[in-house]
């Protein structure tokens, strides 16, 4: 049985290389992610459901796979792009190699290409759709791609999140948190867990009257996939939730649906940004720091610029746009990239320090009322 396959994106660019993990079929929109390492913890980000991965690294799979290093339950993404992919692994705590991972997860994948080359003509003609294949031929894929949905105007939220609430940490912390899951990762509830916060997770669609009758005293706007113009259900939830005047902390697609309930719109970048590297500046302290980010839409510059109420907290230091904002009139704050980021970096961490310190202040006004 022959191993080509091919990678057909949707403006005819077309590559051929090698079957990696399942063979088969799989499309949804391609990027690229620059991160030297985490591959596991990539695909298994909820935020990259249906997206087509290419990880700009040269080798994939050397180190094989661990339990510990899932973000959720399983992969999440569509497929793989790889220019080395190693079948061999060498390290202690794994066992299991990439091939299998994927095989046994049904990811379908491509290897021996022109990462370098792919990548240019992504960040030259923007993120697109695309598929990969080891069934069908070039022709037969291009018909096979118009069946794949634009991911601008997608809601894809609701179906990552969890369909019934669950509690992460200790029962007797002295905080408690409503996360709302648009697709939560599972270094953001160890990281609030381990700063003394006892958190319930709820379901993307939760109506604030049901968070609010197990008293939580702050809320945690999750990372997530697909345009967050669309999701009118959650927009609303934020408001209510700014409403109910606790403290509040969201991350990357938290953050957009922050935005949008104070009346800022967002927009599909160019290619997004996805990786461990990208420099961003708090204006705050001024301090730059190294962060891991995965996002596809911003948030409108010209909107913050024109809300007296926003606040403009971090900026990313390639191009300037919105990577953090807080409200003056509320106890509301959020950032587009990932402090919670495993393996790294971790310069981002004082995040969620300042959202523990956020809610001890209100939970003593209170208190002292």
């Amino acid at each position: 049985m022959s191993d080509k396959a091919y990678l057909l994106l949707a403006d005819s660019f077309l590559m051929e290389g090698r079957t990696v993990g399942k063979r088969g079929t799989s499309g949804g929109e391609i990027c690229f992610n620059t991160g030297m390492t985490g591959y596991q913890e990539i695909y298994t980000d909820p935020s990259y459901y249906g997206q087509i991965i290419v990880n700009t690294t040269a080798h994939i799979g050397n180190y094989g796979t661990v339990n510990e290093e899932q973000e959720s339950g399983h992969p999440q993404i569509s497929g793989i792009v790889v220019n080395e992919f190693s079948k061999e692994f060498s390290r202690k705590t794994s066992k299991e190699s990439l091939q299998s991972y994927l095989e046994k997860n049904n990811i379908v994948g491509i290897t021996d290409l022109d990462t370098r080359k792919l990548v240019r003509h992504i960040r030259s003609k923007g993120a697109m759709n695309a598929i990969i294949s080891s069934e069908y031929s070039p022709e037969q894929l291009r018909e096979e791609l118009k069946k794949i949905p634009s991911m601008d105007g997608l809601e894809l939220a609701s179906l990552v999140s969890t369909k019934k609430s669950y509690f992460v940490g200790d029962p007797t912390a002295s905080m408690k948190v409503a996360a709302l899951d648009f697709g939560i990762k599972g270094n953001i509830l160890k990281n609030l867990a381990a700063r003394g916060c006892y958190i319930q997770v709820f379901p993307a669609m939760t109506p604030i009257k049901e968070m609010e009758a197990w008293q939580p005293d702050g809320y945690f706007l999750s990372n997530g996939p697909g345009d967050p113009s669309v999701m009118d259900y959650a927009i609303g939830t934020v408001k209510d939730i700014l409403e109910a005047d606790k403290p509040v902390f969201g991350i990357c697609l938290g953050h957009q649906l922050l935005a949008l309930a104070c009346g800022l719109s967002t927009y599909k970048m160019h290619h997004g940004h996805r990786g461990l590297n990208h420099p961003v500046k708090n204006l705050i302290s001024g301090l730059g720091e190294m962060t891991s980010q995965n996002h596809g839409f911003g948030v409108s510059e010209k909107d913050v610029q024109n809300n007296p109420e926003v606040e403009v907290t971090h900026i990313h230091l390639n191009d300037n746009t919105i990577m953090g904002i807080r409200l003056k009139n509320k106890k509301a704050f959020s950032v587009q990239y990932h402090p919670e980021a495993s393996p790294g970096p971790h310069d981002s961490r004082y995040l969620f320090d300042q959202f523990v310190e956020m809610i001890k202040v209100d939970q003593h006004s209170l208190v002292n009322r």
